[in-house]
């Protein structure tokens, strides 16, 4: 499997968590490390320098996952996601100063998770077939910046480029418009939704009969699907 040599450390202190999430990012073919708490995240962090990605449980004792995330982003820009039970949703402010990419909270779909894990080491590692994006008939080549619909080449601007991008790389899953205007346009927050809404729209028009694709989510956003 061409995931084999992804190395993601899942630091929780229960171990019936870990379990759960190790078995699926196996399944994708990850390589994937344990920790039970902060110390030892930073033991095996330290001791092996290749890992693509860290998965960080928020509560746990000795050090918990700001402390640990705080230790991280001290020597390397690893993409981290937290996972936070509801009540701790006030804290996820505090994480995107401490540069947390994702939050997911408990109880999560583990599908979700490896959809998340999947879309972030596409981004970061660009790995094996990550340059060329495929759905429904849209083929978008990151590399070479090229959209083809059907075969034939469309003109995108730069914003509706990386937008389609991102839509694509997170089929299936409902994106908020902060979502959205945090990693397309990297505003922190505050960004003006609108003009995500006039973009979507310029950008449904110029893939005509796909456009459709892009699925409004009333009172919250957007979702790429495509069946």
């Amino acid at each position: 499997m061409e995931n084999m040599n992804i190395k993601i450390l899942v630091v929780d202190d229960e171990s019936r968590m870990r379990k759960l999430v190790k078995d699926f990012l196996a399944r994708e073919g990850y390589t994937v490390l344990e920790a039970g708490d902060g110390m030892e995240a930073m033991d095996i962090f330290y001791e092996d320098k290749d890992i693509a990605l860290v998965i960080l449980d928020v509560m746990m004792p000795k050090m918990d996952g700001w402390q640990t995330c705080r230790e991280i982003r001290e020597s390397s820009k690893v993409p981290i996601i937290m996972l936070t039970a509801r009540a701790e949703e006030r804290d996820e402010l505090q994480g995107f100063d401490l540069g947390v990419d994702e939050y997911i909270s408990k109880p999560f779909s583990p599908k979700i998770l490896v959809a998340r894990v999947n879309a972030i080491l596409r981004r970061t590692l660009g790995n094996a077939g990550g340059d060329v994006i495929e759905a429904g008939g849209i083929v978008v080549d990151k590399a070479a910046h090229i959209v083809r619909i059907d075969g034939k080449p469309v003109e995108l601007s730069y914003k509706e480029f990386e937008l389609l991008s991102y839509f694509m790389e997170n089929q299936g899953i409902a994106l908020s418009r902060e979502k959205i205007l945090n990693n397309v346009w990297n505003y922190d927050y505050f960004g003006d939704a609108r003009t995500i809404d006039t973009h979507v729209k310029k950008l449904r028009s110029k893939l005509g009969d796909k456009g459709e694709y892009i699925r409004t989510i009333w009172g919250m956003g957007y979702k790429f699907e495509t069946d």
